[in-house]
C-alpha cells in the first residue's frame, strides 16, 4: 500500500482509501460553515481515523492537497480545520499538518472572548501518536494532547498557548519559534527538543524533562514554573542554555533539581533496586546538573543563586565517590563538608574553629590541674595557649617543658590546626576563584 500512495505522489499515506460512503459523510461534514459562537464546527465530536484523515488531506482545499510550508506561496494557506475533533489515540504519524487549525486563531479570540468559546474549539489529541508529523503554524490554542507522542514532530512557529501537553513525549521535537505561552508541560519529556526562539512564558514544566535541550538568547523563559513540593521538579542536565535569560525565571521556588529526586530513589519506576552503575550515572548526572546551571547563573551575574545550585553540585559529587568506592576521596570531601560547606557555608569554619580551640583548652586546663607539681593554668591561660598552638606558634616554656603532656598535646593542636587551615583556604579558593 505505501508503493502505491509513493507512485500516487502521497508518501504519507499509508492506510486503505475510506469507502464512498465515508467519503460523501466527510465531505458534507467540511461543508458545515463554523459558528463559533454556538460551538459548531465541521468535525465537531467526530470520531475520525488516519484513513480520514488521510482522504481529507488529499482532498483539502478543493483538491489541492496539504499545505507545504517549504513552499513560499502557500505559506498564506490554511490546513485542515479539526476544531473540536475527536483524535484520541490515533496513529498520525508523519503526516503533513502544517497550519492546521486545531483552537481559535488571535482574531477569533479577540472577537470572542468567552472561555467557553475556547475550550470548545479545542481538538483532542490525547494519547495520539504524532511522530514526526509536520504541524508546522498550526493553531493549538488550549489543545488536548496529554500524552501524545510527539517525538521529532515538527512544530516550528506553532501556537501552542495554554495547550495541555502532560505526559507528552516531545523528545528531538523541532519547537523554533513555537509559542507555548502558559502550556501545561508537567512530567512532558522534551530531551534534546529544540526550543530556540520559543516562548515558554508561564509555562508549567513541573517534573519535566528538559535534558540536552537547546535554548538560545531569543528564548523567553519568562515566570516558567520548573517544579514545587507537590509535582517535582525538571530535570536539567546537559541543557544547553547558550545565553538564554535566567534573570526572568524564579529560581527561589526550585529547592531542588528532579535529577537530585532521580538520584535519590533507591528503585527504579518498576520497584526494582537500582544496580550500582545506574547509580552512579544518576548522581553524576544530578551533579552535572547544578554545575552547568550555576556556571551559566554566575556567567549573567547572579550570584546568590548561583551558589545554591554550585553547593548541591558538591554534595551530589560526593555521594558518587561513595558509591564508586573512593574512601579517601570522599573523606576528604565529606571533611570539607563538614569544615565549610565547600565554601558556602563559611560560619561552619568558624563553630569548627571554636570547637578546636575551646577542646584543647580545656585539655591543656585539665592536664595542668592533674598533673602535680604543674602550673596550675587559669582558664584564660588555657585559653591562649590553645589559640597559639592552633596557628603554630608553640608553647610557653615557663608553663612547660617539650616533653610534658601539655606540650605533645600541643603538638596535635598544631596539626589539627594546619589541617583546618589548608583545607579552608582550598575550600574558598575554588570557590571564589574558580579553580
Amino acid at each position: 500500500m505505501d508503493l502505491y500512495w509513493e507512485r500516487m505522489g502521497q508518501p504519507w499515506r499509508t492506510e486503505p482509501e475510506i469507502d464512498t460512503e465515508r467519503q460523501e459523510y466527510l465531505a458534507r461534514r467540511r461543508a458545515i460553515p463554523p459558528d463559533i459562537k454556538q460551538g459548531i464546527y465541521p468535525f465537531k465530536d467526530i470520531k475520525l481515523s488516519r484513513a480520514d484523515i488521510e482522504w481529507l488531506l488529499a482532498t483539502h482545499d478543493n483538491g489541492r492537497g496539504p499545505v507545504d510550508q517549504y513552499d513560499e506561496s502557500q505559506r498564506e494557506r490554511r490546513g485542515l480545520d479539526l476544531r473540536s475533533a475527536d483524535l484520541r489515540q490515533v496513529n498520525l504519524s508523519g503526516l503533513p499538518l502544517a497550519h492546521m487549525r486545531g483552537g481559535l486563531n488571535f482574531d477569533d479570540r479577540t472577537q470572542f472572548p468567552g472561555l467557553a468559546e475556547h475550550e470548545m474549539a479545542s481538538v483532542h489529541l490525547e494519547g495520539a501518536t504524532l511522530s514526526r508529523a509536520h504541524l508546522e503554524q498550526a493553531d493549538l490554542y488550549k489543545a488536548h494532547l496529554e500524552g501524545a507522542n510527539l517525538y521529532r514532530t515538527h512544530l516550528e512557529e506553532a501556537y501552542l498557548k495554554e495547550a495541555r501537553l502532560e505526559q507528552s513525549s516531545l523528545i528531538r521535537a523541532q519547537l523554533k519559534g513555537t509559542w507555548l505561552i502558559r502550556t501545561h508541560l508537567e512530567g512532558a519529556n522534551l530531551k534534546e527538543a529544540h526550543l530556540e526562539g520559543s516562548s515558554l512564558r508561564e509555562a508549567r514544566l513541573e517534573g519535566a524533562v528538559l535534558r540536552e535541550a537547546f535554548f538560545d538568547t531569543s528564548t523567553n523563559l519568562r515566570n516558567i514554573t520548573l517544579g514545587n513540593e507537590k509535582f517535582g521538579f525538571a530535570l536539567l542536565a546537559d541543557v544547553r542554555w547558550s545565553g538564554v535569560n535566567l534573570a526572568v525565571v524564579n529560581w527561589l521556588q526550585v529547592k531542588i533539581l528532579g535529577d537530585d529526586l532521580i538520584a535519590r530513589h533507591r528503585k527504579t519506576s518498576q520497584g526494582e533496586k537500582k544496580e550500582k552503575a545506574i547509580r552512579i550515572e544518576e548522581y553524576q548526572a544530578a551533579a552535572r546538573a547544578n554545575r552547568q546551571l550555576a556556571a551559566a547563573l554566575r556567567d549573567q551575574g547572579m550570584h546568590e543563586e548561583a551558589n545554591h545550585f554550585a553547593y548541591h553540585a558538591h554534595i551530589l559529587y560526593r555521594k558518587v565517590l561513595w558509591w564508586e568506592r573512593k574512601p579517601l576521596s570522599f573523606f576528604f570531601a565529606w571533611f570539607l563538608y563538614l569544615l565549610a560547606g565547600y565554601g558556602y557555608r563559611p560560619e561552619r569554619s568558624v563553630i569548627a574553629y571554636l570547637f578546636v580551640v575551646g577542646v584543647f583548652a580545656f585539655a591543656y586546663f585539665g592536664l595542668s590541674m592533674a598533673l602535680a607539681g604543674t602550673h596550675h593554668l587559669a582558664w584564660y591561660e588555657a585559653l591562649v595557649v590553645s589559640l597559639t598552638a592552633f596557628h603554630g606558634r608553640g608553647f610557653f616554656t615557663e608553663q612547660f617543658k617539650p616533653g610534658d603532656p601539655q606540650a605533645i598535646v600541643a603538638a596535635v593542636e598544631a596539626v589539627v590546626g594546619l589541617l583546618i587551615e589548608i583545607s579552608f583556604i582550598a575550600t574558598f579558593t575554588q570557590r571564589f576563584l574558580g579553580k
